[in-house]
């Protein structure tokens, strides 16, 4: 296995972590899924219980609930699923820059508590190295809540952590990322179910005709569209059937980014200021 230092070190981190029994935020994405068969594996050698936790909340597509329910399934992990609503939080709603940090102390916290009833005190997520050099204040939150990241901790980057996944055989190992909804908004734009609603709607139309990474960014009634960079010929020739097909949710205008898809777009002032 490419990099299988780092896995090593991964496996060896977590059998020091799972010495007592460890919650895991599990999305049911590549990260916390890595987590997750190595975390498992750990416990299982040193006796300890590994419960893994998904949030069900309004930021986050329906579908990743089922999917970490699935996957912990097939890992015999134990799975619980954390309803939290982020709308009623009155701080979330404007989506001011600090969102993620407000949202991740938000949901984190909820996960602390349910954590503390359970008796476990070590609480694990999947932040990669590459998410250390991004626009990410929610991180911020994981570390004042004493929350580990191993991967990081280990420097295992997102490349890497799709190698290790393909090679264990994790079914997501390719599954395109899945982030808070409220990124596809511009800082300071109110966040509504119903808006999110529309957004979730077409991007899975775009996904459904087969296109990879897909990202709706809406800016009051215009709808940008972000997907990767080669497959821009082939949207062109579909321009007419997006432009109906989004109109019909509600909004005035459709684009094509023609910079492409890329993550965290909507931070790019912020990161260049």
């Amino acid at each position: 296995m490419s990099g299988s230092g780092k896995y090593e070190k991964l496996q060896g981190r977590l059998r020091d972590l799972l010495r007592r029994d460890a919650c895991l935020a599990f999305s049911g994405g590549v990260d916390s899924a890595l987590l997750l068969a190595a975390a498992s594996l750990a416990a299982r050698e040193n006796g300890t219980h590994l419960l893994a936790v998904t949030f069900d909340t309004e930021l986050h597509p329906r579908a990743d609930v089922q999917i970490a329910a699935e996957l912990a399934s097939k890992a015999g992990v134990e799975h619980e699923i954390l309803t939290v609503r982020e709308l009623d939080n009155p701080e979330i709603l404007d989506n001011p820059p600090e969102r993620c940090y407000i949202c991740k102390r938000y949901l984190f916290g909820k996960l602390c508590d349910l954590a503390q009833k359970r008796g476990i005190s070590t609480i694990l997520e999947g932040t990669n190295a590459d998410d250390l050099g991004q626009y990410r204040p929610g991180l911020r939150a994981v570390r004042e809540l004493g929350i580990y990241s191993p991967l990081a901790e280990c420097g295992i980057t997102k490349a890497e952590v799709r190698n290790f996944s393909a090679n264990l055989g994790i079914s997501v190992a390719e599954r395109p990322s899945t982030p808070c909804m409220a990124t596809r908004l511009p800082y300071g734009t109110r966040i509504t179910q119903e808006l999110l609603s529309r957004i979730e709607k077409g991007e899975e139309f775009i996904r459904n005709r087969g296109y990879r990474n897909v990202r709706l960014r809406v800016h009051q009634n215009v709808a940008r569209i972000e997907i990767d960079r080669e497959d821009m010929v082939r949207a062109a020739s579909e321009a007419e059937v997006f432009a109906e097909n989004i109109k019909a949710l509600g909004f005035d205008y459709v684009t094509l980014d023609l910079a492409g898809f890329r993550s965290g777009s909507m931070d790019e002032k912020i990161i260049s200021g």
